[in-house]
Protein backbone atom coordinates (compact mmCIF):
# COMPACT_ATOMS: atom_id res chain seq x y z
CA UNK A 1 0.00 0.00 0.00
CA UNK A 2 1.14 3.57 -0.71
CA UNK A 3 -0.10 5.24 2.46
CA UNK A 4 1.68 8.54 3.25
CA UNK A 5 3.89 8.39 0.16
CA UNK A 6 3.34 11.71 -1.59
CA UNK A 7 6.13 11.57 -4.17
CA UNK A 8 5.06 11.08 -7.77
CA UNK A 9 7.56 8.74 -9.37
CA UNK A 10 6.64 9.36 -13.05
CA UNK A 11 8.66 6.28 -14.11
CA UNK A 12 11.98 8.08 -13.46
CA UNK A 13 14.86 7.64 -11.07
CA UNK A 14 15.02 10.00 -8.11
CA UNK A 15 17.98 11.95 -9.53
CA UNK A 16 16.27 12.36 -12.91
CA UNK A 17 13.03 13.41 -11.26
CA UNK A 18 14.78 15.92 -9.00
CA UNK A 19 16.73 17.44 -11.91
CA UNK A 20 13.61 17.64 -14.07
CA UNK A 21 11.59 19.49 -11.43
CA UNK A 22 14.50 21.82 -10.69
CA UNK A 23 14.64 22.74 -14.37
CA UNK A 24 10.87 23.15 -14.60
CA UNK A 25 10.70 25.40 -11.53
CA UNK A 26 13.58 27.50 -12.86
CA UNK A 27 11.79 27.89 -16.20
CA UNK A 28 8.55 28.77 -14.41
CA UNK A 29 10.19 31.61 -12.48
CA UNK A 30 12.14 32.76 -15.52
CA UNK A 31 9.23 32.82 -18.00
CA UNK A 32 6.25 33.21 -15.61
CA UNK A 33 4.43 30.25 -17.23
CA UNK A 34 5.27 26.87 -18.76
CA UNK A 35 3.35 24.24 -20.72
CA UNK A 36 3.60 20.67 -19.44
CA UNK A 37 1.54 17.60 -18.62
CA UNK A 38 -1.08 17.79 -15.86
CA UNK A 39 0.72 15.49 -13.42
CA UNK A 40 4.03 17.33 -13.78
CA UNK A 41 2.27 20.68 -13.39
CA UNK A 42 0.72 19.56 -10.11
CA UNK A 43 4.11 18.52 -8.79
CA UNK A 44 5.82 21.71 -10.02
CA UNK A 45 3.15 23.67 -8.13
CA UNK A 46 4.37 22.08 -4.87
CA UNK A 47 7.98 23.01 -5.60
CA UNK A 48 7.10 26.56 -6.66
CA UNK A 49 4.94 27.23 -3.60
CA UNK A 50 7.77 26.12 -1.30
CA UNK A 51 10.24 28.40 -3.08
CA UNK A 52 7.92 31.40 -2.99
CA UNK A 53 7.40 30.86 0.73
CA UNK A 54 11.19 30.87 1.17
CA UNK A 55 11.44 34.04 -0.91
CA UNK A 56 8.79 35.76 1.21
CA UNK A 57 10.87 34.94 4.30
CA UNK A 58 13.78 36.62 2.57
CA UNK A 59 16.69 35.91 4.93
CA UNK A 60 20.11 34.56 3.99
CA UNK A 61 19.34 30.97 4.97
CA UNK A 62 16.19 30.98 2.82
CA UNK A 63 18.19 32.35 -0.11
CA UNK A 64 20.76 29.58 0.26
CA UNK A 65 18.01 26.96 0.43
CA UNK A 66 16.48 28.38 -2.76
CA UNK A 67 19.89 28.38 -4.46
CA UNK A 68 20.22 24.68 -3.67
CA UNK A 69 17.13 24.07 -5.82
CA UNK A 70 17.36 26.83 -8.43
CA UNK A 71 20.93 26.94 -9.67
CA UNK A 72 20.64 30.29 -11.52
CA UNK A 73 21.53 33.20 -9.27
CA UNK A 74 19.69 35.74 -11.41
CA UNK A 75 16.41 33.86 -11.17
CA UNK A 76 16.74 33.54 -7.38
CA UNK A 77 17.62 37.22 -7.04
CA UNK A 78 14.59 38.26 -9.09
CA UNK A 79 12.33 35.92 -7.11
CA UNK A 80 13.49 37.29 -3.77
CA UNK A 81 13.21 40.89 -4.98
CA UNK A 82 9.62 40.52 -6.19
CA UNK A 83 8.12 37.92 -3.84
CA UNK A 84 7.24 40.11 -0.86
CA UNK A 85 5.44 42.80 -2.80
CA UNK A 86 3.69 40.37 -5.15
CA UNK A 87 2.74 37.59 -2.70
CA UNK A 88 3.03 39.25 0.71
CA UNK A 89 -0.72 39.46 1.33
CA UNK A 90 -1.57 35.86 0.44
CA UNK A 91 -0.45 32.69 2.18
CA UNK A 92 -0.48 30.02 -0.52
CA UNK A 93 -1.92 29.36 -3.94
CA UNK A 94 0.72 31.28 -5.86
CA UNK A 95 0.21 29.37 -9.12
CA UNK A 96 -2.64 28.62 -11.50
CA UNK A 97 -3.00 25.48 -13.58
CA UNK A 98 -5.14 25.73 -16.71
CA UNK A 99 -5.92 22.53 -18.59
CA UNK A 100 -5.49 22.72 -22.36
CA UNK A 101 -6.67 19.32 -23.54
CA UNK A 102 -4.68 16.46 -24.97
CA UNK A 103 -1.34 16.47 -26.78
CA UNK A 104 -1.60 15.37 -30.39
CA UNK A 105 1.33 12.92 -30.35
CA UNK A 106 0.53 10.68 -27.40
CA UNK A 107 -2.80 12.08 -26.14
CA UNK A 108 -1.28 13.07 -22.80
CA UNK A 109 -3.31 15.68 -20.87
CA UNK A 110 -1.51 19.03 -21.18
CA UNK A 111 -1.86 22.17 -19.09
CA UNK A 112 -0.23 25.54 -18.49
CA UNK A 113 1.08 26.44 -15.07
CA UNK A 114 1.58 30.16 -14.44
CA UNK A 115 2.46 32.40 -11.56
CA UNK A 116 -0.30 34.58 -10.16
CA UNK A 117 0.28 38.26 -9.64
CA UNK A 118 2.07 38.62 -12.97
CA UNK A 119 -1.05 39.52 -14.95
CA UNK A 120 -0.45 42.84 -16.71
CA UNK A 121 -3.56 42.70 -18.87
CA UNK A 122 -5.68 44.62 -16.37
CA UNK A 123 -3.05 47.31 -15.99
CA UNK A 124 -2.72 47.75 -19.75
CA UNK A 125 -6.47 48.17 -20.26
CA UNK A 126 -6.60 50.77 -17.51
CA UNK A 127 -3.79 52.69 -19.14
CA UNK A 128 -5.54 52.57 -22.50
CA UNK A 129 -8.81 53.76 -20.96
CA UNK A 130 -7.13 56.71 -19.26
CA UNK A 131 -5.53 57.69 -22.55
CA UNK A 132 -8.94 57.66 -24.22
CA UNK A 133 -10.39 59.77 -21.43
CA UNK A 134 -7.51 62.22 -21.69
CA UNK A 135 -8.02 62.64 -25.43
CA UNK A 136 -11.74 63.23 -24.86
CA UNK A 137 -10.92 65.90 -22.27
CA UNK A 138 -8.46 67.52 -24.66
CA UNK A 139 -11.04 67.51 -27.47
CA UNK A 140 -13.61 69.14 -25.20
CA UNK A 141 -11.10 71.77 -24.06
CA UNK A 142 -10.15 72.55 -27.68
CA UNK A 143 -13.82 72.93 -28.65
CA UNK A 144 -14.51 75.27 -25.73
CA UNK A 145 -11.43 77.34 -26.60
CA UNK A 146 -12.60 77.58 -30.22
CA UNK A 147 -16.05 78.66 -29.06
CA UNK A 148 -14.56 81.32 -26.78
CA UNK A 149 -12.27 82.52 -29.56
CA UNK A 150 -15.19 82.57 -31.99
CA UNK A 151 -17.36 84.51 -29.53
CA UNK A 152 -14.53 86.96 -28.81
CA UNK A 153 -13.82 87.57 -32.52
CA UNK A 154 -17.51 87.91 -33.41
CA UNK A 155 -18.44 90.12 -30.43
Amino acid sequence: MRHRKAVLKLNRTSSHRKAMFRNMVTSLFKHQSIRTTDVKAKEVRRWADKLITLAKRGDLHARRQALSIIREKGVVHELFAVARERYGAISGGYTRITKLGRRSGDAAPVSIIELLGSDTKKKDTKKKDTKKKDTKKIDIEIETEKEKAGVASNG
